[in-house]
């Protein structure tokens, strides 16, 4: 028999043959101390909207919930935008797309993530942006999410087109920084009376909207029936019907409507005539730079061009939007154009960000690119789908953490360190 050998080259190490059988491994049953300590049992959450809150780590997770828990006509109101949605996805994908660059060995102990808004503090740069139809999303609509804003440090802006009145929102929240959003009319006694009644309620900031000269093509809302006035599809009903909590609360709940604009003689297609004016100008802000004594911002703005004009007319700061992309599809993120409107209006005026917020480090970035706020709308309507007032504090519950860790991962201590060379923009 003969046996092969296996050649070495010269000054190679000796071949290690492997043992024949493995070392036993030391084994011993575990203390009930380790086990316990590895297994957190968590008593089981009877209640149905904590529990499903508690489960939310992110903006995404309650919107997921609020799918779920909501009409798909109702959710595809908020989800949607408009035409293609290019426009709603390029918001989310410039998010994506930043690139931060950290510090190291700052100590972040602590961090002071307040800023001040027209010679206020807020606890952390979020306002929360108008909306409308807010009670077709929960039955609690903009009074709960103006009691999470006062209770939170935060700016709420109720909107012209919303389900609750501004004094019902001022009794809600007596505290709290209450902003109103402005949609100018064709009726000028309507105008000068909604002024007169955001002053009356102690509001001290008004958001004049410029980007709805007519209505956005929101072929969604169109297919669903959802529009102005309402004409639901067979299939949109019997979709609602699947979610009889959601009836049940609309049914026994006052109306939903154009709360401020309840008493206005005509139809709601005939509000929604006057709301989308095509005759809106500069004139019409002059009006209301004489009229409304407080802070005004103008939102709809994407156009440097634009910014610097209507804060050379007077207006306080500008709102860096293109409505969630709900308006003009195909118009440039806001967080790409936001850069080019702070050069043009200045150090001085305020300039907020809207469209596409959904974490809190696209604050950081919007930030670090100009901004002095963000707004959110979709973030905190899909918390507010998802459990109503709990729900909105969870949305601001996770947009708080994630500011706050974004923040110390940066090695920032302070929301006042942040600067353009943390979120440098593409060569």
């Amino acid at each position: 028999m003969t046996t092969t050998q296996t050649s070495k080259k010269p000054g190679s190490a000796p071949a290690v043959s492997a043992p024949d059988a493995r070392v036993p491994v030391r084994r011993q049953l575990p203390k009930v101390s380790e086990v316990r300590e590895l297994l957190q049992f968590r008593a089981p959450v009877l209640d149905p909207v904590r529990r499903r809150l508690e489960g939310a780590l992110t903006i995404e997770d309650l919107r997921k919930i609020g799918r779920r828990t909501t009409p798909r006509a109702v959710f595809d109101y908020v989800d949607g935008a408009a035409e293609f949605e290019v426009t709603a996805q390029r918001n989310l994908a410039a998010f994506r797309d930043v690139e931060f660059v950290p510090e190291t060995l700052n100590s972040v102990a602590e961090p002071d993530l307040s800023t001040e808004l027209f010679g206020e503090r807020i606890a952390f740069p979020l306002v929360f942006a108008p909306t409308g139809y807010t009670r077709m999303m929960h039955h609690e609509g903009e009074a709960a999410v103006a009691r999470v804003a006062e209770r939170n440090g935060l700016p709420y802006s109720l909107s012209t087109v919303g389900t609750t009145t501004i004094e019902e929102v001022r009794d809600a929240a007596p505290n709290g920084q209450n902003w109103f959003q402005l949609y100018l009319t064709n009726d000028e006694a309507l105008n000068e009376e909604m002024v007169g009644r955001a002053l009356d309620a102690g509001c001290k900031t008004v958001i004049l909207t410029v980007d709805t000269a007519v209505a956005g093509g929101r072929h969604k809302d169109t297919r669903n029936g959802l529009t102005i006035p309402p004409s639901l599809t067979v299939k949109t009903f019997l979709d609602m019907s699947r979610f009889p909590y959601w009836w049940f609360n609309k049914l026994t709940t006052p109306p939903i409507n154009f709360a401020l604009l309840r008493d206005y003689p005509g139809t709601s297609a005939d509000v929604a005539a006057m709301l989308f004016d095509p005759g809106l100008n500069y004139g019409d802000l002059e009006w209301l730079r004489k009229a409304w004594p407080h802070h005004l911002l103008v939102k709809g703005i994407t156009n440097p061009q634009d910014a610097a004009r209507v804060v050379g007319l007077g207006a306080d700061g500008v709102v860096v939007s293109n409505h969630g992309g709900r308006q003009l599809d195909r118009t440039p993120a806001t967080l790409d154009v936001l850069p080019s409107v702070r050069d043009a209006v200045g150090d001085e005026a305020t300039v907020l960000l809207d469209s596409g917020v959904r974490n809190g480090q696209d604050i950081i970035a919007a930030i670090g690119r100009g901004a002095d706020a963000v707004m959110i709308g979709r973030a905190y309507l899909y918390g507010l789908m998802a459990g109503g007032e709990r729900g909105v504090e969870r949305a601001v519950e996770i947009l708080r953490t994630e500011y706050r860790r974004g923040l110390q991962l940066l090695g920032l201590r302070a929301t006042n360190q942040i600067a353009a060379r943390h979120v440098p923009r593409a060569s």
